[in-house]
């Protein structure tokens, strides 16, 4: 005998419209839906930006340092053939201590890609060329949803995850991830809290044209104010990554971009020969800031929106690529062994896996930090001698160089170059 109460009890399973909701169109969304899409999972790319922003063509000063470990993630994903050409190989770091108008001090850090065996340690990519890529092989791939000009207003999980658009518009997945940066609202809106400090100190980032060769050098001065990275682009031209306290760094990054030149160019040397700004400038207040937890009811969380480290080691971007891979993996494997890839202690696994090489790397590019900025002559003597010695045991000189990799650690498969 048919049971209206029995009826209104069962409820049919809401239709998701992909199996994984991704907000955040930056770099390690795209990537995420690319590598879960090996593992037969569809995505739904949420972007804020529109999609005009996302197809700049000019070079306007951007560009990222792939370690290895990334490079071979992009292979695996079939995005580095599109982009090789338009990298730069780093072959050497050398990293000292320094004072502007003084030059590199006697001990120093020198770090040779011919010491391993891979090859270069990673690849200097500017952004218009990572990200056109991303773009293509997005549109390209049945599996992926690309939603340019998409702002997520409010989300929901009751069953499955649902997020709301700007204009009332719903989307339900099986699993929803925030890659949407530091001030990430899919972290905000579940409730995660965040914990971290301001390092008082922002970050002036441009390109500059130099006269003479880099050699496929990088380099990276430890500043009083800051560390100053240059790193090589294709051609006669280097990425300036200059972290400075502020209040100067408001004054430099307000300036015009002469006066900016005239700031640079001390802290910068004539090792180069002239240098020259090219494309545009920008800045960025560095923070530490850690999410209390990567995952939650059916929610989880990449990048800058999981993390954000001082810039100092240049591995902002490898991390959150390295979250992308454990992720996709993580999801992988639960789907081929039958599991329920949303349910929290699968998500659990991943962030197990990622949660101590995040804390790890913090902690370090914090202490780093706090060792080189400063002027103290005590600890600068102190610090120039231990680079001195690092540099001088060949063992510890290549287990820092293979760190430079990304080599080192539980490498996700993506990661070794490998497929899911």
């Amino acid at each position: 005998m048919d049971n209206p109460q029995a009826r209104a009890i069962v409820q049919p399973m809401k239709k998701c419209d992909a199996d994984i909701l991704i907000v955040g169109g930056g770099l390690n969304g795209p990537c995420l839906a690319l590598a879960c899409a090996q593992a037969g999972l569809s995505s739904v790319v949420l972007d804020a930006l529109p999609e005009a922003t996302r197809e700049d063509v000019d070079f306007d000063g951007r560009a990222y340092a792939l370690a290895l470990a990334s490079v071979r993630m992009l292979e695996a994903l079939g995005i580095w053939d599109e982009v090789a050409e338009h990298a730069q190989p780093m072959l050497e770091i050398k990293a000292s201590d320094g004072r502007a108008g003084e030059g590199a001090a006697p001990f120093f850090l020198h770090f040779d890609h011919a010491e391993i065996e891979e090859g270069p340690m990673g690849h200097m990519l500017e952004d218009r060329f990572l990200r056109r890529a991303l773009m293509a092989a997005m549109a390209a791939n049945p599996r992926v949803t690309h939603r340019a000009g998409a702002r997520v207003i409010s989300q929901e999980i009751n069953g499955v995850a649902s997020v709301t658009l700007e204009g009332g518009e719903v989307l339900r997945g099986r699993l929803l991830v925030g890659a949407d940066g530091k001030k990430s609202g899919v972290a905000e809106r579940a409730g995660i809290k965040r914990m971290g400090w301001d390092y008082g100190q922002t970050a002036l980032v441009c390109a500059v044209t130099h006269e003479l060769p880099h050699n496929g050098i990088a380099h990276q001065f430890f500043m009083p104010g800051g560390p100053l990275a240059i790193l090589p682009l294709p051609g006669n031209r280097s990425s300036i990554v200059w972290s400075e306290k502020e209040p100067r760094a408001s004054a430099l990054a307000a300036a015009s971009d002469t006066e900016f030149l005239e700031a640079l160019r001390p802290a910068f040397g004539d090792f180069l020969g002239d240098i020259s700004l090219s494309g545009q400038r920008y800045s960025y207040p560095l923070t530490l800031s850690l999410a209390q937890s990567f995952v939650a009811e059916k929610l989880a969380l990449v990048g800058d929106a999981a993390h954000g480290v001082h810039p100092i080691a240049g591995q902002g971007l490898n991390l959150g690529l390295r979250d992308v891979s454990a992720l996709a993996e993580t999801l992988a494997d639960a789907k081929r062994r039958g599991e329920d890839f949303a349910r929290r202690d699968v998500l659990g696994r991943y962030q197990q896996w990622r949660r101590f090489d995040t804390a790890g790397l913090a902690v370090a590019t914090d202490s780093v930090n706090r060792l080189f900025s400063n002027d103290n002559p005590a600890i600068r003597a102190v610090r120039d001698i231990g680079m001195g010695a690092i540099g001088a045991v060949p063992g510890l000189r290549r287990k820092f160089i293979r760190e430079a990799a990304g080599l080192t650690g539980d490498l996700p498969r993506l990661m070794r170059g490998r497929g899911l």
